[in-house]
């Protein structure tokens, strides 16, 4: 590439983030009037494998009430400040724009009125080919250095290389990592100066369940809701979530346990006993064991079908030693205050969980406090910004982590056209 020709502004990471970036580049350049050069690369043979799976297909682009405390990360101020630059509104103004609306679900969630992803990712893609900006794929970046004049990337293909002004990491982590996001941003990000934190690790990932819990798996299929808590050792809640979960072969899969995996995850670096527990019935154990005292002729089963599906509500009769069929006024003490206990919280052995192959977001990346997040741009390297996942935030469920990926993209693209 002869160097009068090589670009002002590279960004390199096509997921949600660094299309974002680059839109918002380009549309500050040009309304600056200035004819600087936006490149775009993304190791992958295909573009946007994340948006396409989100939601199970359909995308869900953003949630309608998000704030810093749906997160987890180094500064829920720099979280705070990123989301009110860029809020759900302007999510939904900027996709409006591109010509997809957005339909607010029962749960909050926001999807395009298509209910396909592919909806989404076309009006991205087609915005940034309206705004000259060209995307090159598949451009891995292996290697990047510095100098007084800008970068030198250099590409998995040794004989590819390419100047550049200014740089927007936008890599993501090490979650599904056939999308692209395989830990590479992080040596990059090393490389120019950064840090990552000491620990990298799955988030919004299914748990697998232990010996002491196999139980769980014999109900595979069945869902319900539940309250999700993480416990330490002693018995202190650290995290509760009350959502869907789903009985899989495996163990445990949907929102509720999902949310909490990272914060088991992260109790457990500090205490090996933190435990988690699924709360049947959002009531204390002394409520429920009274309720279960004053069911006179009606069954346990009859009253523990009030909350969960049948085949549960049996199997929780069966680890508790209690007669579904007996009559609430015959049923001995020991069983009842066991079941009582179950509903209330029932503790749950989890061995591990499903990887990064199969979670959602990373938990850990790049500190924020090494980024001014009024400009997502570096404060390690000059010429550098840095947006998305790459970053040390994570969400949950409910598209948490897209409203993370506009926000932090658009005021990174926005920041380096103005540079």
């Amino acid at each position: 590439m002869p160097p009068s020709t090589h670009p002002n502004i590279t960004i390199i990471g096509a997921g949600a983030a660094g299309l974002m970036a680059a839109i918002a580049a380009g549309r500050a350049a040009r309304g600056n009037g200035s004819d600087a050069r936006i490149v775009l690369l993304d190791g992958a043979n295909k573009i946007g494998v994340k948006i396409l799976v989100a939601g199970g297909g359909r995308c869900n682009v953003t949630h309608h009430a998000i704030d810093e405390r749906q997160y987890a990360g180094t500064s829920h101020n720099t979280i705070r400040k990123v989301l009110r630059a860029f809020g759900v509104a302007d999510t939904v103004a900027f996709f409006d724009g591109l010509g997809v609306t957005l339909k607010r679900e029962d749960t909050g969630k926001l999807f395009p009125i298509t209910n396909k992803a592919q909806t989404v990712l076309n009006a991205l893609l087609g915005e940034v080919e309206r705004l000259g900006i060209e995307l090159l794929h598949p451009w891995r970046v292996r290697e990047i250095e510095r100098d007084t004049d800008g970068f030198t990337l250099l590409s998995n293909n040794s004989t590819e290389t390419m100047r550049a002004d200014r740089l927007v990491l936008c890599t993501g982590g090490m979650a599904l990592p056939r999308s692209g996001s395989d830990g590479g941003g992080y040596i990059i990000a090393r490389a120019l100066g950064h840090t990552i934190t000491e620990r990298v690790f799955p988030a919004l990932v299914p748990l697998i369940v232990g010996p002491e819990s196999k139980w769980l798996t014999e109900l595979s299929g069945l869902s319900c809701r539940a309250g999700i808590e993480v416990r330490s050792g002693t018995g202190k809640r650290l995290a509760r979530f009350e959502n869907d979960l789903l009985c899989t072969h495996f163990g445990l899969s949907g929102p509720a346990p999902m949310d909490a995996s990272r914060y088991l995850t992260a109790a457990r670096h500090e205490d090996r006993n933190a435990t988690l527990f699924i709360c049947w019935v959002d009531e204390p154990f002394e409520k429920i064991d009274t309720s279960l005292q004053e069911l006179g002729q009606r069954t346990p089963l009859a009253y523990v079908r009030e909350y969960v599906p049948d085949r549960l509500a049996r199997a929780l009769c069966e680890r508790a030693g209690v007669d579904p069929t007996c009559p609430g006024n015959q049923l001995p003490r020991e069983p009842r205050r066991t079941l009582a206990h179950l509903l209330a919280g029932t503790r749950t052995d989890i061995s591990g969980d499903r990887g990064f192959a199969h979670a959602e977001v990373t938990a850990g990346g790049v500190p924020l406090t090494e980024i001014n997040p009024a400009t997502m741009a570096s404060r390690a390297c000059e010429g550098l910004w840095l947006a998305g996942e790459i970053l040390d935030v994570d969400g949950r469920i409910g598209g948490f982590n897209f409203q993370w990926a506009w926000a932090s993209g658009h005021i990174a693209g926005s920041s380096v056209a103005r540079a």
